[in-house]
């Protein structure tokens, strides 16, 4: 009788590495800000209180960062890419948001237990590799009865989609989880389990707005550093095969009859309230 050999372990070192260098490539800000809505619905559905203290995880360039600051709570905005901090830091002081910045890894935050009322995270936290560790630490650093919000992309939106089909052209590290799945209820329940009160998710969509597919092909491959890395890592036959099935993705979603990008990519918003 053959012996199934166990599953190799995961370098999760490695894996974080080079997800770091692919979201330090290219400048996702230019995408981030378009997505500011997201992180202003969020904070209504948490109900948000002036002086309540706020953790964004994996700010990005600090969209819910700078939806808390303007409800007069305080924020610490996190990041393991410190350019994008820098993004979320000039967007503060335009608006003369007192927020602080602080270079931080999701899976390892350096704050001690519950201290925050309410930890945030747009599209971010999500792509961490090591899922069950950056849910432990959204919850250890939240205090008992906060909050923690998130807004997650699910498998069947369009971006789901498209990891999907970025994944057939550059597979991810053997063992490594989808991200999308933090957009469904049940890998929520698996991640939190008894450190959650209360779940609330409620889908919906952010809309993607660009004049021509071409024009959204364009702006993802040169800005957008996860794609930006795909296309780099296959030959030129197939980065002709990949825009093409990317054009086509966005012909499927897309709901425009006049040439311009209209396309709705579905995620879960989630309110979890801790034990």
């Amino acid at each position: 009788m053959e012996t199934l050999s166990p599953p190799p372990a995961i370098d999760w070192v490695a894996v974080k590495q080079k997800q770091q260098a692919a979201w330090s490539a290219g400048d996702y800000a230019v995408i981030g800000t378009t997505l500011q809505i997201v992180g202003e619905t969020l904070c209504e559905a948490l109900d948000l209180r002036a002086g309540s203290h706020v953790l964004d995880v994996a700010a990005g360039n600090g969209n819910a960062t700078l939806a808390a600051a303007r409800r007069w709570c305080d924020v610490i905005s996190t990041d393991y890419v410190g350019a994008l901090l820098e993004r979320g830091q000039a967007r503060a002081s335009a608006e003369s948001l007192a927020v602080q910045f602080r270079e931080a890894d999701a899976e390892n935050l350096p704050f001690t237990d519950a201290s925050f009322d309410v930890v945030l995270s747009t599209f971010g936290v999500m792509f961490t590799p090591h899922q069950e560790r950056a849910a432990s630490e959204l919850a250890r650093v939240c205090k008992p009865g906060g909050k923690i919000g998130l807004a997650n992309w699910t498998p069947s939106g369009f971006i789901g989609e498209l990891f999907k089909l970025i994944a057939r052209y550059l597979p991810p590290p053997p063992g490594v989880r989808s991200a999308s799945l933090w957009g469904t209820e049940d890998r929520l329940r698996e991640l939190f389990g008894e450190r959650m009160a209360t779940l609330d998710t409620s889908r919906k969509h952010f809309v993607f707005r660009y004049r021509t597919p071409q024009h959204w092909l364009d702006t993802f491959r040169t800005y957008y550093g996860p794609m930006q890395k795909a296309f780099g890592a296959v030959d030129p036959n197939q980065q002709e095969s990949l825009a093409a099935d990317l054009l086509q993705l966005v012909q499927q979603f897309n709901r425009s009859a006049d040439g311009a990008v209209v396309v709705p990519s579905e995620y879960l918003e989630v309110v979890i309230k801790t034990r």
